[in-house]
């Protein structure tokens, strides 16, 4: 018995007439196509925040990171901390205003050598601990 295609060998269409037989026309599309009207209960069903926008993007101009500095960083920077009158050296100590230098937040990464007192916005738990360790603090 031929096979449905060797059956249609040398017509054009292949039984289907003119329109239906191009492309994905008797499926009625592909991939997503007519959600809006033949696919519509299955888009309801499994997909209902398929069309329209959802919810909101504040504006880039409004968005604004944390400067952040990491504790190793401040102990190699600190003279130039010092230099910049952001920082002052009391007997063995540093006195340190990241809130003046712009920066919003202390975090943890890196080692300190030397007792700091720092006054920031922010601070993480790490950065806390290294510097109590070696008699520095924290002002928030």
């Amino acid at each position: 018995m031929p096979s449905r295609t060797k059956k249609f060998r040398g017509y054009r269409t292949h039984g289907r007439g003119k329109k239906s037989g191009r492309g994905a026309g008797i499926i009625g599309g592909h991939g997503q196509a007519g959600l809006g009207k033949t696919g519509k209960i299955g888009m309801l069903k499994y997909d209902r925040d398929h069309f329209g926008r959802h919810g909101f993007k504040r504006p880039q101009c409004m968005v604004e990171a944390n400067r952040t500095i990491n504790v190793g960083e401040l102990c190699e920077q600190i003279e130039r901390f010092v230099s910049m009158g952001f920082a002052s050296k009391e007997g063995d100590a540093y006195n340190v205003n990241l809130s003046d230098a712009g920066i919003d937040k202390l975090l943890g990464n890196g080692n300190v050598d030397f007792a700091v007192n720092v006054t920031v916005a922010e601070v993480s738990e790490k950065a806390r601990s290294k510097i109590e360790a070696v008699g520095g603090s924290i002002v928030e």
